[in-house]
This record gives structure tokens, C-alpha cells and sequence, in this order.
């Protein structure tokens, strides 16, 4: 019998694991880098033992580190979670030799399907459907396009389409160095690529006994840079399609017996329109989006982990699965700028509605999620705030349920992907089960990415800021004694105030009358009541109210209408602060991985200056402006801050002037 965990991992799985083990009255035990010394999953731990450092390779992947402090915390039995060292068939092993019991799959089973290019081997001989495997140097025009993919990983790190034969060795060498970083192995390979695949997969739990369960299959098709951003079950092109779920799960269960599989697993397939599938990965762990398995079926896939690892046998049938479940994963990234990650400190989060259980019976709404209120995200480990998950009898209702407590969630201090999401859960062909991995680019992101506030919401939000800001500084002003801000005997002129939006700057000229407010461009517009955190105006007989907060020069204004940030600008600035004309910005914090140019060089509009890695993944950065490099105040291999000067470019190239980038 299993007494105490330890959870190698961090934030929401860790939370995950931890409160079915709290269910199962068993102890945990918690690991944090100095960077999460005040993460949420640490105060939920029973207890928590220190890794020293920041960075995952000085902390969550040091296997070494992970069963001390097992050992010292008196655990005996580990839980990777998933991430980190949870596909890692040497810590598997080495848990095992130190005496403590792995919740996970054999080690063999672990190394098996390890890399990407023997697993698909493994599995052509079990007659599961694979898809050719290209060496990298035999690929030819006539295999275009073709995808790139780290052997040792997933989730998106080490991946790159190539549709042009001159590109390949450069895209092979971005994506070795990428799963380097991420995997710790630079092996890459290059298969056919499927622009319009559905990704599905099958989640399987497999006991010591023989027993193999096929517990459903999600979906994963919609996609930003091969990683996942909705899933759901069932999916909908195994509903539409007669037959399909039975050949799934033949193919699934001849994978996991193939390698003498136990615990829980996924199947990973590629398929196409007419419901031929092609074997990916098999992640050897709990997934990401298991919790759409768990609301359609009502188990708890960590607890029966848990039971199998202790020898556990499962029952004779696969349960059957009820109602449609979707995730979305909720990131501080900002998908209108590359899906450029963000760091720096959530101020507040809150979804209404929310309850947290395994099988959301009934219907209902369920949070999985590792940051709270004053959580600092980091450059270090995923931007991935939470998964936001709903259950419903029908999959529309499930959509509308998730769509309107994402719109209602309060979410301060970064930049999410909330709307975006809003906008894909509500958008006709997501609703219609048309939905593929090339959604994003078939839509785009123009329309998939746009604030749900629109020009006209976005203003009367600039001016509810506005108001409540006088109104704090009217309550400050009394506090003290003194006069209210702008208040004049004889009046002279009115209040301004300059905000910048998200679609540019706003100049809020009004002046407070005993006839009621006055403000320029807001004719039909009038103040029902005001208050520091509350403004309510009436818009031509239609009442609205915002509600408003401020974390010293930005203020968000939160309404019906959409959700909207602004920068109250200072009405003296600071001339140190001034950024030369032409300079490119760091879009997220990073380290400078690769430079392309030097000053002097010439540049084209939209050619690659330097690339940046944050959060294991390399993001190119690109010249805005056709002209003459003039200053470039960074290096290779320095870190950077959001916002810092990694380019000044100057006038349009001279006529005739053809020079190459370095």
C-alpha cells in the first residue's frame, strides 16, 4: 500500500495529483525551485523539499535530486507527472532501484517508445498504421512539404514544416538545437506532412494482469505551433465516421500490449478527412487533457494509476463514456504577436462558476491550474496558466458553457490568449466539428485572435478608466484634506486624460456639470454612478457597468462587453524612457540563441535579424521595416527583458544596394 507521493513536478499537475491523493488519504510530498518557493502546489503539499535553483535542468530534471529528497521526505512511491523526467526511462529505473514504487509504465516500456523513429518500427510490426519515415538526407522535392520532429520529445519543441527543399537543412538545424535544449537529445527526423490531419488520440489504462482498457478518444486538432490549445471528447470526426472508433481502439490496444504496457497511456493518430489514421507517439504518462476523459467517463485516471501501481486489477470492459467534454488551455502568451509568451505577475485570476471534481456530473465547469492571485510566471517553465474545462450533455452546450465563463473571467496583469479561445469555441466551423490542425491558418488569426471588446466597447471602457480614476483621486484628495483634482472656481477647461489600448491611443476630454458628465465624442453618453472600482453609464438608454482596477499605470476594465487593459500615460514623461525611432523590441523575455546580421547590414522587410528562446521553444524575430541595421546592442547567448532595444534600424537601403545578411 502506497502512504506518501512525491509529485516530480510542479504547478497544476502537481495540485492534480495531490488532491486525489488527499481523496485516497495518502501523504504527499512537494518539490519546488527558487522560483516556485511560492507556487500553489508547495502549500498543498503535506511537505515540500527544496530543489536549489531556477532552471529545469538544475532542478526538476535532476533525477538525483528528485529521489533524495523522496527519500529525506520519507515518501515511497513517485509520481512524474507529466513534463519533465515523466517519459524518462533511466529516473524510472532509478525510482525503482532506490526501494520506492514508480506510478508509471515499466521502464522498458518507457525506452520503447521513447524515440520517435524506433517506436514507429515497434508499431509497423504490431500492424498498427505508421507513416513513412524520411531521413533527413534522403528527402527529395518530391516529398514536400514534410515535418521536421524531435525523436526524444513532443509538445511542439523540435518541429518545423518544411514546404521548400532549400530550407531543410536550415530548419534541421533549428529544431535539433530546439529539442537539445527541451530533450537533452538533438536527434531529429522527417516524415510526410498532413496539412489538414486530425490529431486523435486514445487514452488506454492497462493493468499487471493482461487487462487493457480503451477509455475513449479526444481530440487535439487545433493547434499553435504544434502544440494543443483545445481538446475535447469524443471527437468529432470519429462520430461522423461509421466504424472508426472500433479500428481505433483495435489499434490502440495492439500498441500497448506490443510493448507489455501498464498504467495509463495515449495513443497519439494522425487522421485524415475520411478517417484514415496513422500512428504518432505514445506519450507513456497521464496527458495534459485527461480531464475531458475523466468528465466523459466520471473515473479518476489518477486514482486508478495509483491502484495499479499497487497491483491493482481493472475490471473486465471499458467503462462507456456520457455527454462532450472540452479543454482549453489558457496561456500568458499574446497569439497577435507570434504567440509571443509573457511573463511578469498575474495580479488576478477568477473564473465564475468553478468547481473542481473528476467527473463534472452535472453539467458544470472545472479548473485545473497551478496559478492564484500574485502568481509570478516566469521565463523558465511553460506560460500555461490553467486548463478550463466543461462538461454538458451536448457538445454546442458544452462550447456555449466553456465560451461565456472565459468571457466572464476576471484575468489582471498579462496578456492571455482568453479571447482568442472565446472566439474559436463560438466560431461556426468549431461548432459545426469542422476543426483540423490547420484551423488557425484557415480562419486566421486576424479574426480568431481580435479583442472580444469591439471599437465602440473599447472606448466606453477608456472612459469608465477614466472616470473611476478621478474618482480615486477624489476620495485620495479628501483623505488628505485637499481639493479634488481638476476642480476649478471659474472653469477654464476640461479634464484629459491619455490612455493607450489595445487599438492605439485615447484622448478622454470631460468635464463633470451640474447638468451630469460632459465628455468629447461620447454624444448620447451619460454617468448613472461612479465609484474608485465601479462605473456605470447610460449608452443611449442602455445601462452598462464596468467594473475597474489599477496596478499603478494600468488599469483593466472588466464588462459585458469584453475585457479590456489600458496604460494610463504619464502626462510628463520621462525623456530617459525614450526608445529611438526604428527600434524592434524584445517581444518576451529570452536569451538571445542566434544572430543574423550586423550593423551595416541591409535588410528586407520581414527577414530574420536573431532568434530568441524562451520557455524551451525558439521564437525568430523578424526586421518590421525595410532599411540599414544602425545599432545592435545585443549578443549571443545574452538574456533579455519584454521590451528590450535587439535592433535600430535606420532609412530605406539605397537604390541598387543588394548586400547579403550574414
Amino acid at each position: 500500500m502506497i502512504t506518501r507521493v512525491l509529485v516530480a513536478n510542479r504547478g497544476e499537475i502537481a495540485r492534480r495529483v495531490f488532491r486525489t491523493c488527499r481523496d485516497l488519504g495518502i501523504a504527499t510530498v512537494a518539490v519546488y525551485s527558487d522560483a516556485d518557493a511560492d507556487s500553489s502546489h508547495v502549500g498543498e503539499a503535506d511537505s515540500a523539499v527544496r530543489l536549489p535553483g531556477n532552471a529545469p535542468a538544475d532542478t526538476y530534471l535532476r533525477a538525483d535530486l528528485l529521489i533524495d529528497a523522496a527519500q529525506r521526505a520519507g515518501a515511497d512511491a513517485v509520481h512524474p507527472g507529466y513534463g519533465f523526467l515523466a517519459e524518462n526511462a533511466a529516473f524510472a529505473r532509478a525510482v525503482i532501484e532506490a526501494g520506492l514504487v514508480w506510478i508509471g509504465p515499466p521502464p522498458d516500456a518507457i525506452e520503447a517508445m521513447g524515440s520517435k523513429i524506433e517506436s514507429k518500427v515497434l508499431m509497423a510490426a504490431a500492424g498498427v498504421p505508421v507513416l513513412d519515415d524520411l531521413p533527413p538526407d534522403t528527402v527529395a522535392a518530391a516529398d514536400l512539404p514534410v515535418i521536421v520532429k524531435a525523436s526524444a520529445g513532443g509538445g511542439g519543441r523540435g518541429m518545423r514544416i518544411v514546404r521548400e527543399l532549400a530550407d531543410l537543412p536550415r530548419e534541421i538545424e533549428l529544431a535539433g538545437a530546439e529539442a537539445a535544449a527541451a530533450f537533452g537529445d538533438p536527434t531529429v527526423f522527417c516524415e510526410p506532412y498532413l496539412a489538414t490531419g486530425h490529431h486523435i488520440e486514445v487514452q488506454v489504462m492497462a493493468d499487471a494482469h493482461g487487462t487493457v482498457w480503451t477509455v475513449g478518444e479526444r481530440e487535439c486538432s487545433i493547434q499553435r505551433r504544434h502544440q494543443k490549445v483545445v481538446e475535447e471528447a469524443p471527437s468529432p470526426l470519429v462520430e461522423r465516421i461509421d466504424g472508426m472508433r472500433a479500428h481505433l481502439f483495435d489499434a490502440a490496444r495492439a500498441a500497448t500490449k506490443a510493448i507489455a504496457y501498464t498504467g495509463a497511456g495515449t495513443v497519439e493518430f494522425l487522421a485524415d478527412d475520411d478517417g484514415r489514421f496513422f500512428f504518432l507517439e505514445m506519450n507513456t504518462r497521464l496527458q495534459v487533457e485527461h480531464p475531458v476523459t475523466e468528465c466523459t467517463t466520471g473515473l479518476d485516471l489518477v486514482a486508478i494509476q495509483l491502484d495499479v501501481a499497487e497491483g491493482g486489477r481493472l475490471g473486465g470492459e471499458s467503462p462507456a463514456t456520457q455527454g462532450h467534454s472540452i479543454e482549453v488551455r489558457l496561456y500568458a502568451e499574446d497569439p497577435a504577436q507570434g504567440w509571443a509568451p509573457q511573463s511578469g505577475t498575474l495580479h488576478r485570476v477568477d473564473l465564475p462558476g468553478v468547481t473542481f471534481t473528476t467527473a463534472a456530473t452535472p453539467s458544470g465547469i472545472r479548473v485545473d491550474s497551478g496559478a492564484r492571485n500574485g502568481s509570478v510566471v516566469g521565463i523558465h517553465y511553460d506560460p500555461m496558466l490553467a486548463k478550463v474545462i466543461s462538461w454538458a450533455p451536448t457538445r454546442a452546450q458544452a462550447a456555449r458553457m466553456l465560451a461565456g465563463t472565459l468571457e466572464r473571467a476576471t484575468i489582471h496583469g498579462l496578456t492571455t490568449n482568453r479571447d482568442l479561445l472565446v472566439n474559436v469555441l463560438r466560431h461556426r466551423a468549431f461548432l459545426a466539428g469542422d476543426t483540423d490542425t490547420a484551423f488557425f491558418d484557415r480562419h486566421g488569426l486576424d479574426v480568431l485572435a481580435a479583442p472580444l471588446a469591439d471599437e465602440q466597447a473599447e472606448r466606453l471602457s477608456a472612459l469608465a478608466a477614466t472616470l473611476a480614476g478621478d474618482a480615486n483621486d477624489r476620495v485620495h484628495a479628501r483623505v488628505l484634506g485637499g481639493i479634488p483634482s481638476g476642480w476649478r472656481n471659474v472653469v477654464s477647461q476640461p479634464q484629459r486624460v491619455d490612455l493607450d489600448g489595445p487599438r492605439g491611443p485615447h484622448a478622454i476630454t470631460y468635464r463633470q456639470t451640474r447638468e451630469g458628465l460632459r465628455a468629447d465624442g461620447f454624444d448620447g453618453v451619460g454617468l448613472v454612478s461612479v465609484a474608485p472600482t465601479e462605473v456605470v453609464l447610460d449608452d443611449r438608454g442602455v445601462r452598462r457597468a464596468f467594473t475597474v482596477a489599477r496596478y499603478g499605470s494600468e488599469s483593466y476594465v472588466d464588462s459585458a462587453l469584453g475585457a479590456v487593459r489600458f496604460t494610463v500615460l504619464d502626462r510628463f514623461p520621462n525623456p530617459a524612457d525614450h526608445v529611438p525611432p526604428g527600434s524592434l523590441l524584445a517581444p518576451m523575455p529570452g536569451s538571445v540563441v542566434r544572430i543574423a546580421a550586423a550593423v551595416g547590414d541591409v535588410v528586407a522587410a520581414g527577414q530574420p535579424i536573431l532568434w530568441l528562446e524562451a520557455m524551451k521553444m525558439q521564437h525568430q524575430i523578424n526586421a518590421p521595416t525595410a532599411g540599414v541595421i544602425a545599432e545592435l546592442p545585443v549578443r549571443a547567448g545574452q538574456q533579455v527583458d519584454v521590451g528590450a532595444v535587439l535592433v535600430v534600424i535606420t532609412r530605406d537601403a539605397p537604390e541598387g544596394d543588394t548586400r547579403e545578411l550574414h
